[in-house]
């Protein structure tokens, strides 16, 4: 996907003075390192102190590491899977090869390569995924655990391998600053695991590569941050790469500066993209799970090597572990809410492992669970690893006194996320709040007054996820849409304006007009929004604990006539029987058939969608690069003016 030059205004209308500032500044700088690569400075009496303490890895629990280690063995075979493309290649990797499109990345100036446009590079999300190293971090996780040297000895020639092809500026893994950050931070760790591994000082302290690649990852995150409206997640993987890379090889000239820098952009984006209440900024629950991680490798590599950190860091990632047991169901599964693709920012578990029930654990080692979080029963290699480091929160001097919420929160208000919860495990999060965040909210999605329900933690109506970024622009519109969304369309336009994959140049804005959340009786919701100018779409939504039934009534408030389409999407998992304006859905659970009932507006006619391409509806994508056929019921019509469009969702008991 080429940027074209109406993009590229689109874009800078997005952005204040400041940022258009930096980034001519960036592209001066970048013309200038075409031809000016300086040496990295000679490094002597290189040490690494940041090792685990003593007994952190017999604390691994024996089925987390039973799981890493099948893992391991499977990666060792080469074999791999990255966004539902299965991998037999990754015994000897091509680093600039796209096994999905069959194209290779050009190995040229990094800010040559035309990394959007999949026909000259290939699905970079395919070519970048591998050299995160993030599969390096679990080879070295098993050799941690069992001794074998046959993991160290792969993950040392995988190394190897990538430095040598991808010289510092060369390439496509030069060209996004998250990328790097998230690679320094897996050789930071892939360092600390295999610190009883006879090869790991000729590896890292006493290689000269390893030296110049290191200082060259930071030397380029240091120059070009991401910038005003860009300073989203990304920022935040930038900096805690940067800050662990300065903590634990803190071999270079450079190295304080940019410890402290990246420290003080650390601290300030972790807060300017997190909510008071603790939930992320974004609106995307993924990058919740992503900041996370980063911000807790981050405290990480500052307590091991005794970096104070300011008080404010910790007490945003408490937040933020507060605000995800809130928000998750009973299987410990958050809301499916805007942009997704499978990032993490520290990988060393084997599949199997739940990332939201590792950090809920990584967070009640590290700060102590309350007592109505949920409980974890599930366990993982890396939160045993993690709070082998991080000192335990509250700690003496490490932060003001804290309020933590003494029952589980449901309204959060300045997210505009609320959480219904019912009997037999019914679960409904409504959507009041902002469209996404800074100008371009580039991982929203146009789902205003969405809807999302699950029963015993099976999707009924499903936030259908995200599927793609780049190369496959009709999908990417899809996912995003309003119609991708259980809300409802008028006049068959997106309630905010896309000026591109990452961009939104008119956003709608909603407000909560009420969240009756007290347990007392009916729960009760309603807010509105202003997407469509001319005609404000206001939806109610109630769930009777008694009945098991959720009642939502859209309202139009404006011009009469205008086409009507809502849209119902039901996950993968539920069958569904239309007939006129009422559905039929069944399921099984654990081996138990469950069933529903959904009885749809009358106003409007209904038609069941399921797997359509032309253009794209009825779809559900688990999880980036995969999709499958579900059902999504759409009702079409125009608006009256006068009554509500009223849908009820029966459970049977």
């Amino acid at each position: 996907m080429t940027m074209s030059a109406g993009w590229y205004l689109r874009r800078l209308s997005r952005m204040g003075p400041r940022e258009i500032g930096g980034r001519a500044g960036d592209a001066v700088r970048r013309r200038r390192w075409r031809s000016a690569l300086p040496d990295c400075p000679r490094v002597t009496g290189a040490r690494f102190t940041a090792v685990l303490p003593a007994g952190a890895i017999d604390a691994v629990p024996p089925d987390a590491a039973k799981r890493l280690v099948a893992e391991a063995d499977r990666l060792m075979d080469g074999h791999a899977e990255f966004f539902g493309v299965r991998r037999d290649d990754l015994a000897d990797p091509d680093w600039s090869y796209d096994p999905k499109t069959g194209r290779r990345a050009p190995l040229v100036y990094a800010f040559d390569v035309p990394y959007r446009d999949e026909d000259a590079v290939g699905d970079v999300k395919q070519i970048w995924e591998p050299s995160r190293h993030q599969y390096l971090t679990v080879l070295s996780a098993a050799y941690a655990v069992t001794g074998d040297q046959r993991y160290a000895e792969r993950v040392a020639a995988h190394l190897r391998s990538w430095w040598a092809v991808n010289e510092p500026l060369r390439g496509v893994h030069w060209t996004s600053g998250i990328e790097l950050g998230i690679r320094l931070l897996s050789w930071v760790w892939i360092r600390r695991l295999l610190d009883a591994w006879p090869g790991v000082s000729a590896l890292f302290e006493d290689n000269p590569v390893a030296h110049h690649q290191i200082w060259h990852h930071q030397r380029w995150l240091a120059a070009f941050p991401s910038r005003g409206s860009s300073a989203n997640n990304h920022v935040v993987a930038e900096a805690a790469g940067q800050f662990a890379a300065a903590c634990a090889f803190g071999w270079f000239p450079s190295s304080a500066r940019w410890r402290a820098e990246a420290l003080r952009s650390l601290e300030r984006h972790l807060r300017g993209n997190t909510f008071g209440s603790g939930l992320n900024r974004e609106l995307a629950t993924e990058y919740h799970g992503l900041v996370l991680e980063l911000g807790l490798a981050a405290v990480a590599e500052a307590d091991a090597a005794g970096v104070p950190v300011p008080a404010t860091v910790r007490l945003v990632l408490l937040r933020m572990t507060d605000a995800l047991a809130a928000v998750v169901d009973n299987r410990l599964r958050p809301p499916r809410q805007g942009d997704a693709d499978d990032g993490h920012g520290l990988v060393v578990d084997g599949p199997g492992t739940d990332r939201w029930g590792s950090l809920l654990a990584t967070g009640d080692a590290v700060s102590g669970r309350l007592a109505w979080w949920p409980e974890v029963t599930g366990t993982d290699v890396r939160t045993p690893l993690l709070a082998a480091l991080i000192r335990p929160y509250p700690a003496a001097g490490s932060a003001p006194a804290v309020s933590r919420p003494a029952g589980r929160p449901a309204h959060f208000a300045d997210a505009g996320m609320t959480v219904l919860r019912g009997p037999e495990e019914i679960w409904v999060r409504c959507d009041g709040g902002p469209h996404g965040f800074l100008s371009i909210a580039a991982h929203a999605h146009a789902d205003a007054l969405s809807v999302e329900v699950r029963h015993d933690g099976v999707d009924v109506l499903a936030d259908p996820g995200t599927f793609c970024y780049h190369g496959q622009p009709e999908w990417r519109r899809y996912f995003r849409s309003t119609l991708g969304h259980n809300t409802l369309e008028l006049d068959g336009a997106d309630q905010s304006v896309s000026g591109g994959p990452f961009l939104w140049t008119r956003h709608a804005r909603s407000r909560v007009l009420l969240a009756d959340t007290s347990g007392e009786g009916v729960a009760r919701w309603c807010a509105e929004h202003d997407g469509y100018q001319r005609s404000v779409h206001r939806r109610r939504v109630e769930l009777a604990p008694e009945t098991s039934e959720l009642t939502v009534v859209d309202e139009v408030r404006g011009p009469r006539g205008a086409a009507v389409r809502l849209a119902f999407h039901l996950g993968p998992a539920i069958t569904a029987d239309l007939v006129g304006n009422r559905a039929r859905l069944t399921w099984t659970r654990d081996g138990e058939d469950r069933s529903a009932r959904l009885d749809l507006p009358g106003q409007l006619t209904w038609r069941a969608h399921r797997g359509e391409t032309d253009p794209p509806l009825g779809w559900y994508s688990a999880g980036f690069g995969r999709k499958e056929p579900a059902t999504t019921l759409v009702g079409t019509g125009v608006a009256d003016g006068e009554q509500g469009f009223t849908t009820v969702l029966g459970f049977h008991s």
